[in-house]
Formats: structure tokens, sequence, C-alpha cells
């Protein structure tokens, strides 16, 4: 009789191997699918010349990127703005996060009212709110207009003038976005030592000196993670434009995000927009670098 062959049992080692990768599939799969198959997508279209109407692609190299940053001067106006936007939206952020986060982070009555108060904005639609304080910021039958009309100032028309247009939204998306990062700097100061503070009280410390000597420095790294974030944020800034300037007037808001999905999804040149996204990705890479080595720098 023929003798049964069974089949090799497997060694632990090998099953827990097995099960780990049955366990982190399902991510590793979307990883593949979402974020790294796109990014390949647009290494190739920016390296053509691609219009999305007549689906004729053709190989042109480096000439998108070329065109992008020698030949076409609209690309380094639109770089102009978006290190503005950047440079209003991301100390004011900060700036306000963390004074909310000082006086919101000691318990007192209605303490939780407040911190809902100034994080219903994050959770709410952009959409809606862009919507919102573009009615709001019209011209005299806007509400800050008229509120302004009662204490005997002409307020300008907020989203039509070049010069008052850049400031209106970048206010807009502080406001907007303000919240998140007082969450993080209330979760980070109510993570520090008690003792420290004590006993910097009994030494004579005055509250200016204690936060500079000691809370300061410890808020180094929350500082760190929420500057990198909030940079990375403005200049991936898409629906408050969208819904309240449009790039303009004047092409006055016209930043880099906008002005990607104007190249590729209004005029259709498909390759030209992926090589702008490219020279988007180094330079917010770049600042996100520049950012950690400074920051490290300043904590040695």
């Amino acid at each position: 009789m023929a003798r049964s062959v069974s089949a090799p049992r497997l060694t632990l080692k090998t099953r827990e191997m097995l099960e780990a990768w049955l366990f982190v599939s399902p991510t590793f799969i979307g990883f593949l699918i979402f974020f790294l198959g796109p990014l390949v997508a647009i290494f190739y279209y920016s390296t053509t010349e691609w219009n999305l109407l007549s689906q004729q692609a053709t190989f042109v190299g480096l000439h998108n990127f070329q065109n992008a940053l020698l030949e076409n001067p609209d690309f380094w106006h639109v770089v102009r703005n978006s290190v503005i936007f950047a440079l209003g939206l991301v100390p004011l952020n900060m700036a306000l996060a963390l004074s909310l986060a000082l006086a919101l982070s000691r318990p007192f009555f209605g303490v939780v009212f407040f911190r809902t108060i100034f994080f219903a904005p994050v959770i709410t639609s952009a959409i809606a709110w862009a919507i919102v304080w573009k009615f709001m910021l019209q011209g005299e039958g806007g509400a800050v207009n008229q509120m302004l009309a009662w204490v005997g100032i002409d307020g300008p028309n907020w989203l039509r003038e070049p010069n008052w247009a850049m400031a209106a939204v970048i206010v807009t998306r502080v406001i907007k976005m303000v919240g998140l990062n007082m969450i993080l700097y209330i979760a980070a100061l109510q993570s520090i030592p008690r003792d420290y503070e004590e006993a910097a009280k009994l030494e004579g410390a005055s509250r200016l000196q204690i936060f500079r000597m000691i809370t300061w420095p410890l808020l180094a790294p929350t500082t760190l993670v929420i500057m990198v974030l909030t940079t990375i944020g403005s200049f991936k800034v898409f629906d408050h434009i969208y819904q309240m300037t449009g790039g303009g007037p004047e092409n006055g808001t016209l930043v880099l995000a906008f002005y990607i999905y104007q190249q590729g999804f209004k005029f259709f040149n498909v390759g030209y927009a992926a090589a702008l996204a490219l020279i988007m990705f180094a330079i917010v890479m770049a600042l996100t670098l520049v950012q950690v080595m400074l920051r490290r720098r300043e904590m040695e």
C-alpha cells in the first residue's frame, strides 16, 4: 500500500510572518494603489505634453520643468503669492493657537464650552465656511462692513481689491484651522509637570520668565510639529481660494495649489500640471527640512 504523504508543517516563525503580512496587507495594498501608483504616474505625466481633451501624449523630457522655472513668468508670481500666504498664515495661526491654549489649558467654569467654540470651525465644512465668509466680506452689503459702518469706518470690498483679498483669505483660514493647533498646544501644556513652575515661583520668577525659560522650551517638539503641519497646509490650500476669490482679483490670490488645478482641469495641460505638482512637493519638502534643522539646532 502507498504511504500517505502529509503536507509539510509550517514553522512557528513562518506562520507568524504570514499572519503579520495578512494583517498589514490591506494597508500595504492601499499604499500601492492610492499613494505609490499616483506618485509614479505624476512622474511619468510630468515628462509628457498631454492634453486631457485630445488624449494625445508626447514625451518632452524636462521641458515642462524648464517652462515653469525659466520661461513662464506667471509661475514665479504664483510662488510669490504662495509664500506670502504661508508667511501670513503660519505665524498668525501659531501665535493665536498658543494664546488660546495658555488661556484654556487650566480648568475653570465653562472651559469646555470655550474649547468647543474655538474647535468647531475645524470640523465645519470648508466650502460652507468659505461661502459664509464670502457673503460676510462683500462690499457695502457684507456683515463685516456693516459692523464697521456702525463705528464710522468705511470698509473696503475685501475680496475684490488686490491689497485686501489676500489678507481676508489668510484671516478666514486662520480662524478655520486655529482650533486644531490650540488642542495640540493644550495637550502639550498639560503634559508639562507643575513642579517646574512651582519651583520657579519659589525662586521669585515672574510669569513671563516662567514662560520664556520653562514653558516655551518644553513646547519645542510640539511647536515643530505644528509649524511643519501648518506650513504644509498653507501650500495645499485650495478650497478657500476656489470659493472665495477664484485666484483673483488680478491673480492676487492665485496660489500654487489652485494654479495646478487650473492648468490640469481648466486648461487640460496635464503634463504641465504634474510638473508643477512635483515642484510644489520639492518646495514643501525643502521648507520642512529647513524647519527641522533650525529647530534641532535651537534645541541643541
